[in-house]
């Protein structure tokens, strides 16, 4: 089994729901994590919250991950922070559904600049010093929205449809450079995103854990095989 201890992380929306599941298990796992997200306060929050646990071991700093610029920044942060990076889990997201007639262009540009073309920049970003490094991991959280369409998902799916066919061409692009790329694809989570019900009608959902536990799994994988795409589905979700 693949060590992750002592591991340097990058973390995008990790301050809540999946991101900071997956953040909770990597330093558990031993790793040395920053978080991003695009609220300075979030990011604050998040890393005080965590700190008394795992002092020295989480950092954090606020990044927009559609702004190409700031997510130079992040990656410069972690390598002053932490002196290099191994993993990057791209997991920002946002979620604007409705009608095509109703969907404004500048919720359109939010969606895909977020969940499209964020991953490519913090991909974009990290791939050379993960070059440096002689190897690492990528993995993009994507969805089971990403494998089929919905009515009022048109912005939504088609991020996560482009993000399936990215991280499948980057895996190529990648795979003799030592560097890994998985795409995870959960189904209904119970995080309240896009204002879902978290309570007990949601029971049936996966939980954040679950994700993250997956995530740490692919990290310990042998390296002699490569899950290059998991989906992830409550086992019994209500009947229709």
């Amino acid at each position: 089994m693949v060590s992750i201890r002592d591991r340097i992380a990058i973390v995008t929306g990790g301050t809540r729901g999946i991101g900071q599941a997956i953040t909770r298990a990597l330093l558990d796992a031993g790793a040395r994590v920053v978080v991003c997200a695009r609220s300075r306060e979030a990011v604050a929050a998040c890393v005080e919250r965590l700190q008394p646990q795992w002092a020295g071991r989480i950092e954090g700093t606020a990044c927009d991950v559609s702004r190409y610029d700031q997510v130079r920044s992040l990656v410069n942060f972690t390598l002053e922070e932490f002196g290099g990076l191994d993993i990057l889990v791209n997991n920002a997201g946002v979620g604007v559904m409705g009608d095509i007639a109703e969907i404004s262009p500048r919720q359109w540009q939010e969606v895909i600049g977020t969940n499209l073309t964020g991953v490519f920049h913090c991909c974009h970003a990290a791939v050379p010093v993960l070059r440096r490094r002689g190897g690492g991991y990528i993995l993009n959280i994507g969805s089971l929205a990403g494998t089929q369409g919905f009515a009022g998902g048109s912005a939504y799916n088609a991020s996560k449809f482009g993000l399936n066919g990215f991280s499948e061409a980057i895996m190529q692009d990648l795979r003799h450079d030592n560097i890994r790329v998985s795409a995870v694809l959960p189904g209904s989570v119970n995080t309240g995103f896009r204002g879902h019900r978290t309570g007990k009608e949601a029971r049936w959902k996966l939980t954040p854990e679950d994700v993250a536990q997956v995530v740490v799994d692919l990290l310990r994988h042998d390296p002699r095989s490569l899950p290059s795409r998991v989906e992830l589905r409550p086992s019994r979700p209500p009947r229709k």
